[in-house]
């Protein structure tokens, strides 16, 4: 599958490499401890995918930076709820977007988490 080839989540040089930095950092710290790794890097993948339509793409980075962000409506540091307004977020922006998030983008994700 050519999607699955291609290096569509690499950072090409612009304004968003501050953000993947981000996100692969936070999620090595945390992956153990959030129920929605899967769902995450799958909006993550298809947030950098080329071809993903600009306002979906604009939605999904707003909940990634959620994720990423320090500040809180709940902070990540509470044991059992400190995820929960981040999955809320995040399904929020998932249910939005969902017919752009592609079985490719999901197999991307589950290949990404078999390797932290």
């Amino acid at each position: 599958m050519a999607f699955a080839r291609t290096d569509f989540w690499r950072s090409n040089g612009d304004d968003d490499g501050a953000l993947r930095r981000s996100f692969w950092r936070k999620l090595r710290r945390v992956v153990a401890q959030i129920p929605f790794a899967e769902d995450l890097l799958a909006a993550y993948y298809c947030a950098f995918d080329r071809d993903t339509p600009l306002p979906v793409k604009a939605t999904l980075v707003g909940a990634l930076a959620y994720f990423i962000l320090p500040v809180d409506a709940i902070p990540d540091v509470l044991p059992v709820i400190g995820f929960t307004d981040d999955a809320v977020v995040l399904a929020t922006a998932i249910r939005l977007v969902a017919s752009h998030i592609h079985p490719a983008h999901r197999e991307a994700a589950r290949n990404a988490l078999a390797k932290l």
